[in-house]
């Protein structure tokens, strides 16, 4: 974990000047998969694992961003920002830039030094987390006002455009706006967002399978797209509706004949899972906790079965997580293919949980898992820095 002096000092040794020091978190998702980019309703929280960004304004429109993680600067100017190959790291800050300039933002040329904490490719949303840093830091070098829900979208189109991963808007949605020990429920259409408080007594506990199966990038494109197949077909029998967020379960059912199974077992996960999410909402708001048990195993379930994103190291680290003591429940978290599994825990259960499972899927797997513990945290911010000692 760095602090903003580190930071500041690591920018001064690179770039020469000063910086202001912004961080964005990554995220993990309680309950609410796949469902942001079907106009549906999601449950995420921001997580105490960040991207960091020092920034200073040059005197040119260039970009100069250092990444630590790499080892690398990439430079590009204002007026010409591309992508500077498939997967590359830089395509999500040079995408950040790249969207607010498209919103006509006039942003100034910046040296950026760039950290991350957020496993990378684990599903807790590291891409997200540097395009809000990032964007956050160029809107505040360039001495512009912040609307978080603006950055949120525009950084959504820099990944969807720039990047070209169909995303939906809950990750940089909740990295905008996370509110320490709360969870954010979010209506992806409107993004009309309140927030739910997490009780005390209970860990979110992320269990990281350390795989992550290639298929993940190209299969996340290509449930977006049948499940936009299912709602052209839906609409030709129901055409008010938009999205799937618009359809019932009895609906489905009833137009079942028009869709193959694979777009009839698609569509039910996200009507289903959209429950699902209002369900978990309610169960907090009662105190009734122990009910979120079914309600995460259940979407597990739907995403294996009905959705078809989960792995078998995934569903292993669920099945062993769901046996532990003080588990009130247990899924997968993120696109699916790996990554991680999200665990709510009872405080008191959750250095025996961590042991047990690590042990137990480690004997299995031959693959020794990382288990993070973190609680609900703030959304992206501007960091103050305290002076150092003896500084003039």
């Amino acid at each position: 974990m760095k602090t903003p002096l580190q930071l500041l000092d690591d920018f001064q040794a690179r770039f020469g000047t000063a910086a202001n020091i912004y961080r964005a978190p990554g995220r993990v998702n309680l309950i609410g998969e796949h469902t942001d980019y079907n106009d549906g309703f999601v449950l995420p929280a921001a997580i105490e694992f960040y991207c960091w960004a020092a920034a200073a304004p040059r005197k040119d429109d260039k970009l100069a961003i250092y990444s630590e993680n790499f080892n690398e600067t990439v430079e590009a100017s204002l007026d010409s920002l591309t992508p500077p190959g498939k997967k590359h790291w830089a395509n999500y800050p040079l995408g950040a830039a790249w969207a607010l300039r498209q919103a006509g933002k006039p942003l100034t040329g910046a040296n950026i030094y760039v950290a991350g904490e957020i496993p990378l490719g684990a599903g807790l949303s590291s891409s997200a987390a540097i395009e809000v840093a990032v964007g956050l830091a160029l809107l505040g070098v360039s001495g512009l006002a912040v609307d978080r829900t603006e950055l949120a979208q525009l950084c959504q189109k820099a990944e969807n455009e720039f990047v070209g991963a169909r995303v939906g808007i809950m990750d940089q949605f909740v990295s905008c706006y996370g509110r320490a020990s709360h969870a954010l429920l979010l209506d992806c259409r409107s993004l009309h967002h309140e927030f739910v408080k997490l009780p005390n007594d209970l860990q979110l506990v992320i269990c990281n399978t350390m795989v992550r199966h290639e298929l993940a990038s190209g299969e996340y494109n290509a449930r977006r797209a049948e499940c936009e197949e299912g709602v052209r077909i839906l609409r030709m029998a129901l055409p008010e509706i938009r999205a799937l967020r618009d359809v019932t379960l009895a609906q489905l059912e009833a137009h079942r004949q028009s869709l193959t199974p694979t777009l009839f077992a698609r569509c039910r996960h996200v009507i289903t899972e959209n429950a699902r999410v209002k369900s978990a909402v309610e169960t907090f708001r009662r105190g009734e906790i122990k009910a979120l048990g079914p309600l995460m195993r259940d979407s597990h379930r739907s995403l294996r079965d009905d959705y078809e994103v989960s792995c078998k190291e995934l569903d292993l680290m669920v099945e062993i997580a769901a046996r532990q003591p003080g588990v009130i429940g247990a899924r997968m978290t993120g696109g699916g293919f790996g990554g991680c599994t999200i665990n709510l825990v009872e405080s008191a259960a959750v250095t025996d949980f961590k042991r047990n499972v690590a042990e137990e899927y480690s004997t299995k797997t031959g693959l020794t898992p990382e288990i993070y513990v973190s609680p609900a945290s703030e959304g992206a911010q501007q960091m103050a820095l305290e002076e150092k000692k003896g500084a003039k």
